[in-house]
């Protein structure tokens, strides 16, 4: 990519998404043209607006395009410069759809951007991807993660296999493929907080809907880092054929709890840092789905490297305390904890 006044145009598939929204702001603020693909382009006003109210710079059109149909893709990615992939298809009821829908999705957006001549992608993987045998171990970029093949891990299990199928497809078409591996993400939203997103976690905490908490944690890292590294990424040619770490510290939910309540007393006096036995967590677990999907998870701690972003590509992720209390101020001024 241009390193110029001149940039050029990038496609962000996804634009409503999450981490897409901060993608786009990234790019606009550096002065690219912005394609960015939605399922409704009606629904997606109120993600345009966010977007642009944040971005001072650059041009942002959005198009229409559903990784679910082949309709839309040719027209998105025809004229650009690169692709960045973020999109990824919401669980499903079924293993089976989840992952067909995050492959399909992904065979969708890179062939489109091969048959129009755009080698660039960037492709958003997950952490999950690339972990240890051992919990104990460290992730490297180096690992990949089997799949385990049971509804609790349907989600990773498709960003496997849609990143083992980006990865096939690069090789094939002749992409010059850059894949980055997000931990848990967290930090304010570009627009208004979403409900059943990554920040939920959160937003339970002030909402006071957990009288104690399970005992578990996570690698938390920005989501406006993650975004910045997607840039970076793009930016530095070194970058392609590689797989980089987008992760942060490791946190128990207590941890968060407690960042919560030292840096809001007044708004988090209420927030609960008592933990639950692993054994109660389990047998509630027999009838809520959303705990059946994170008992595999209790008491392990995770380390993962991401000295080779950091080394490769001068990403320098900000602190876990400062993203918890950014994501808890976003969501308090959206009524949580009320």
């Amino acid at each position: 990519m241009p390193h110029d006044a001149k940039r050029g145009t990038v496609v962000v598939t996804g634009a409503t998404g999450y981490l897409a929204g901060w993608v786009i702001v990234e790019l606009l603020q550096r002065g690219y043209r912005v394609r960015a693909t939605v399922r409704d382009l009606e629904r997606a006003e109120p993600a345009r607006a966010a977007i642009v109210a944040r971005s001072a710079t650059g041009t942002l059109e959005l198009v229409r395009a559903d990784l679910l149909a082949d309709a839309g893709w040719d027209d998105a990615v025809a004229g650009a410069d690169a692709v960045l992939h973020t999109a990824s298809p919401m669980p499903f009821d079924t293993r089976t759809d989840l992952i067909t829908s995050a492959r399909e999705g992904t065979r969708r957006v890179l062939t489109a951007a091969a048959r129009n001549g755009v080698q660039r992608v960037v492709f958003t993987s997950s952490g999950a991807t690339a972990r240890p045998d051992d919990p104990a171990g460290v992730a490297i970029e180096t690992m990949w993660s089997e799949p385990v093949g049971t509804a609790a891990h349907m989600y990773p299990d498709s960003k496997i296999y849609a990143e083992r199928l980006a990865w096939e497809l690069a090789g094939e078409l002749g992409l010059r493929l850059t894949t980055v591996l997000p931990s848990f993400m967290q930090g304010p939203p570009v627009g208004a907080p979403e409900r059943a997103g990554t920040i939920d976690v959160i937003r339970r905490l002030l909402d006071r809907a957990l009288p104690a908490l399970p005992h578990l944690g996570w690698n938390i890292v920005d989501v406006r880092d993650v975004a910045r590294l997607h840039v970076l990424a793009l930016e530095n040619p070194a970058s392609i054929g590689e797989r980089y770490h987008g992760s942060g510290t490791f946190h128990w939910y207590r941890d968060v709890a407690r960042v919560l309540r030292a840096g809001l007393p007044e708004q988090t006096r209420k927030v609960p840092t008592r933990e639950l036995p692993d054994v109660v967590v389990r047998l509630m677990a027999l009838r809520n789905r959303q705990l059946a999907m994170i008992v595999g998870e209790l008491g392990i701690t995770r380390t993962v490297d991401n000295s080779k972003a950091r080394t490769q590509l001068a990403w320098t992720p900000r602190d876990a305390e400062t993203t918890i209390l950014d994501t808890a101020r976003a969501l308090i001024a959206d009524g949580a904890g009320r």
